[in-house]
């Protein structure tokens, strides 16, 4: 398939600077937003909450998952409850173990069964996927986010992984299961195969979306073409004089 006009599944906005995500709101195909504190550090937030709260101010119509900032359980849940404060459309990002690798499926359990809206962050295997299933509450809205993108860092196919995922998260009928840090555009087609709900994709990634149905011989000859005047502003030079040692 090389079209997104057919597929299911959502395209959200992974990103923490904020001009960039006003931009990407105004894409009718970007349906939600993801942030973290490593995206928020690297683009200079300095003030975590006024950020949050200003861009559910100025995108209040679609998901946007923040995530807690705590490591220890009581107040991951202190967190967690006055983030999803900040609006109606916030998912409360909270990792699927603390720093310490305690699973943090009480926490889950206590915040999904009192309406929290999360989205939980960091699972790699289905176990993992097993377990937080296990925790949330089948009327309140959840995603699931597993990072194929790292699974496939490992030299694992994540595919077969994500479909055990989906197979998994169809049980619950507000959870949604999200493929997280994709490497390229073909991982799009990739997660709808195996029955994922949601993608996020940095922006590097979503100014790629006009690519895809391009015609590959147009495409070659466009590679040409760079090449060929990355070469000339260069002003690279080959002497064409006969190398020594060469015969005719």
């Amino acid at each position: 398939m090389t079209s997104l006009e057919h597929l299911n599944i959502k395209l959200f906005c992974d990103a923490a600077d904020f001009s960039s995500l006003l931009a990407w709101s105004a894409d009718p195909r970007i349906q939600g937003f993801t942030t973290n504190p490593t995206l928020m550090r690297k683009a200079r937030v300095l003030d975590y909450e006024a950020f949050g709260r200003e861009l559910v101010r100025v995108i209040p119509d679609r998901p946007i998952s923040f995530e807690v900032l705590a490591d220890d359980p009581e107040t991951i849940e202190e967190q967690a409850l006055a983030i999803a404060g900040w609006g109606p459309n916030v998912y409360v990002k909270v990792p699927v173990t603390n720093s310490w690798g305690a699973f943090l499926g009480p926490v889950l359990q206590n915040l999904s069964r009192a309406g929290v809206q999360l989205n939980v962050t960091a699972l790699l295997t289905v176990n993992q996927v097993e377990q937080v299933a296990a925790c949330l509450h089948p009327s309140t809205p959840a995603i699931i986010s597993v990072f194929a993108g790292r699974i496939a860092d490992t030299g694992v196919d994540p595919v077969p992984i994500m479909r055990q995922a989906a197979r998994i998260t169809a049980s619950l009928p507000d959870a949604e299961l999200l493929w997280a840090s994709p490497r390229e555009l073909l991982n799009i087609f990739q997660a709808e195969e195996a029955g994922c709900d949601i993608i996020t994709l940095l922006p590097d990634i979503l100014s790629k979306l006009d690519l895809i149905g391009k015609d590959l011989e147009a495409y070659s000859l466009e590679t040409v073409n760079m090449f060929y005047r990355d070469a000339c502003a260069a002003a690279y030079h080959i002497d064409t004089r006969k190398p020594v040692g060469l015969t005719a």
